[in-house]
């Protein structure tokens, strides 16, 4: 066959493979024990198993409705109302989707069209900028505030136009472990009133809260829950991140649209899993305590570091921790990380790849979300620096 040699105009020309890619990769080729990527390495519920499984048997492995099997999407409906007092109906305001990632890209697709504006905050998640140059928008990067990663309302003030179209929220954030309080989401209504501005909610790590702190779900919040698309994920709730299961709430009228590209995405996901998720949502108690279960798990990682170089930065959320490592080099995040990885054997995250402009401070993520021994290995090499 002759090589093709027409030439490629990328649409994403400065876009390299991920940053969770890449270091994984280094964790492997170098053995090092891997806090990058954000995965736990303990079981999914052996119940939750048995239940997929029994439905397979059951013969339950052909296309689910388009939206999601209705069961589901009501169990999804009980939840927010449980957690939040807000009422979603099932039938046309939530659609179940293949993990988190491509609710997030459907949601943008829907809605964001040549030379729209989208707010996102840095450190940002990396799928945000990608799909809203995929499709075309103009990507306008705020930036969360230091030593606290808070929002500057006044700088999201100042970049606000007439073709802001999207504003992007995480809570809680990835990769920072901060979450917004009810004065942040007081001063996102108060710049969003009155506007036709959408609001793309990432609430995957709803239940990964600690300290005694508050979600605020932006489906609770009248003014703001009606121009807003949650997206949330099992895969982070039950310990399945491979399952790639989420769902994504929004008003019908912006469910309207969302369903319009989804079902030319992925049409529909994992049958099996999906029932068998309508019948492990029926008890609460298996996602209510993940906030307990989560932070014992940052406190046991961050006692075991105590007699460390590494500062931590607090985190109040997510099964992420930030640390700062200017006391032991000067090197850049990237470089320190792979070092890190090379002479040490421990596998992070640099912050400043959540950055367009790889913006440097001394920062790394490393993910928690682990065996007590994965992380007593991890920390015992780490307090060795």
């Amino acid at each position: 066959m002759d090589a093709f040699n027409g030439s490629i105009n990328s649409k994403l020309p400065g876009v390299k493979t991920s940053i969770f890619a890449v270091m994984s990769k280094l964790a492997i080729d170098n053995k090092a024990i891997n806090l990058s990527q954000g995965f736990p390495d303990f079981d999914v519920s052996p119940e939750l198993i048995n239940l997929i499984a029994k439905n397979m048997r059951k013969g339950l492995n052909q296309y689910a409705p388009m939206p999601g099997l209705p069961i589901l999407r009501e169990r999804i409906a009980e939840k927010i109302y449980k957690l939040y007092g807000a009422k979603y109906n099932p039938d046309t305001e939530i659609t179940v989707t293949a993990g988190a990632t491509q609710a997030l890209y459907t949601a943008i697709s829907a809605f964001v069209r040549d030379e729209d504006e989208v707010i996102i905050f840095e450190p940002a998640y990396d799928s945000y900028s990608p799909a809203i140059k995929l499709n075309r928008g103009i990507v306008k990067y705020a930036k969360l505030r230091l030593p606290d990663y808070h929002i500057d309302w006044q700088e999201v003030s100042r970049m606000i136009s007439h073709r802001t179209r999207m504003i992007i929220l995480n809570t809680p954030h990835n990769p920072t472990g901060a979450v917004l309080s009810k004065k942040d989401l007081d001063k996102l209504y108060n710049l969003t009133k009155n506007t036709d501005i959408i609001i793309l909610s990432d609430e995957v790590y709803e239940h990964l809260i600690f300290d005694n702190k508050k979600h605020y779900s932006l489906s609770a919040y009248s003014g703001l829950a009606e121009r807003s698309i949650i997206i949330a994920s099992f895969g982070k709730t039950f310990h399945a991140t491979g399952w790639k299961m989420g769902y994504a709430a929004a008003p019908e009228r912006l469910m309207n649209e969302f369903r319009k590209t989804h079902q030319f995405i992925v049409f529909a996901v994992n049958t099996p899993i999906q029932y068998a998720l309508a019948d492990f949502l029926k008890n609460e108690d298996h996602y209510q305590g993940l906030g307990v279960f989560y932070q014992k798990k940052r406190d046991y990682f961050l006692n075991l570091l105590k007699n460390s170089k590494f500062k931590p930065i607090p985190t109040f959320g997510t099964y992420f921790q930030v640390l700062d490592y200017s006391n032991i080099s000067d090197k850049k995040e990237m470089e320190f990380a792979e070092w890190l990885i090379k002479e040490h054997h421990v596998a992070s995250v640099p912050v400043s790849a959540f950055y367009h402009k790889n913006d440097d401070h001394k920062m790394l993520r490393f993910c928690f979300a682990k065996k007590e021994e994965t992380l007593e290995q991890a920390a015992e090499l780490l307090c060795k620096i």
